[in-house]
């Protein structure tokens, strides 16, 4: 076969026995697809109707790989962006990931312990003050649907820590609101519970009693295209996670916060609040939905209340 098939065939592996979420197959699949463009010698987009030649498995060798890690670093789009190193080291995941599948499956090939990654950029993690919570939960005219369903999701994201793909995901028959609890199927698809605080549950509630569908989505949008004609689920108006991100946007400029706070800003901002509030960090873990707990020992570094105690007493003393 050539390095197409062998693609196809590792992509459908995901799906069918890694039971990988989609959005990983697509991503693995936009960065393969490079790859193959790379080794074509065309960057440009890929185009249905131009035939493309065939690539055989032997066109990947170390001297390949090397002119690859140079294009990636070197890659600048038309509109002059540049690829950060973190999406580079996605793209050679990417491709490690593919190599291990052809070893492990008795296809001769590239070792894939020779591509080596490089160290990440360290990344800030922007999260809000309680106050600044505060202030940002207040934001929405909850006299307006729309501004009634902002209000529940920003509590929701607070509340919970969702990932936003999480949450454009729910669905109402998820959640109880007596319990104030539901499980949710993460990262890596594992399952987890998260739990609603009094008030992101009771602004839940006023939020769905007041919808007049019967939608499956908890979260619907109120503009753009009309619903599909004869449709009871009600999964074309279900919000997307563009939507959701644009809307904390909005509400971040609107209370006029010195941190530009996205819905991934809130997930940090819910684990650096039970942090402060001295709740264990493998809890933490569990309710973030993290493999591993060296992924959550990055908020002890900026809720360490020891340090702030050392600065405090030996500072300029």
């Amino acid at each position: 076969m050539n390095l197409e098939q062998y693609i196809q065939d590792f992509l459908e592996y995901l799906e069918i026995e890694k039971n990988v979420s989609r959005l990983t197959i697509r991503n693995y699949r936009h960065y393969l697809e490079r790859f193959l463009r790379f080794l074509r010698g065309d960057s440009s987009a890929p185009s249905v109707k131009t035939p493309v030649k065939t690539i055989p498995l032997s066109a990947i060798t170390p001297d390949t790989i090397h002119e690859y890690r140079l294009f990636l670093s070197r890659f600048v789009d038309p509109h002059g962006i540049s690829l950060k190193r973190v999406t580079q080291n996605y793209h050679l995941i990417a491709l490690r990931s593919f190599l291990k599948y052809l070893t492990r499956h008795g296809v001769k090939t590239l070792a894939p312990e020779t591509i080596e990654l490089p160290k990440a950029e360290s990344r800030s993690i922007k999260f809000l003050e309680r106050e600044q919570v505060d202030r940002l939960l207040n934001m929405p005219e909850i006299s307006t649907p729309e501004g009634l369903r902002d209000k529940a999701i920003l509590e929701v994201l607070f509340s919970t820590g969702l990932r936003v793909s999480e949450l454009v995901s729910l669905n109402r028959d998820q959640i109880n609101l007596d319990r104030k609890e539901f499980g949710v199927i993460g990262k890596g698809r594992r399952p987890r519970v998260v739990f609603l605080s009094d008030s992101a549950a009771e602004w839940l509630r006023r939020y769905l009693s007041g919808r007049e569908d019967d939608g499956k989505p908890i979260f619907i949008r109120y503009s753009g295209k009309k619903p599909v004609e004869g449709e009871t689920s009600g999964e074309s108006l279900r919000l997307t996670a563009r939507s959701v991100q644009r809307l904390v946007e909005k509400y971040v400029k609107k209370a006029r916060l010195p941190i530009k706070i996205t819905p991934h800003g809130l997930r940090h901002s819910f684990a650096t609040d039970l942090l402060h509030g001295g709740a264990d960090l493998r809890a933490i873990q569990e309710m973030l939905g993290h493999k591993n707990v060296a992924t959550t020992q990055v908020y002890t570094h900026i809720t360490n209340p020891q340090l702030r105690e050392i600065h405090t007493k030996f500072h300029r003393k």
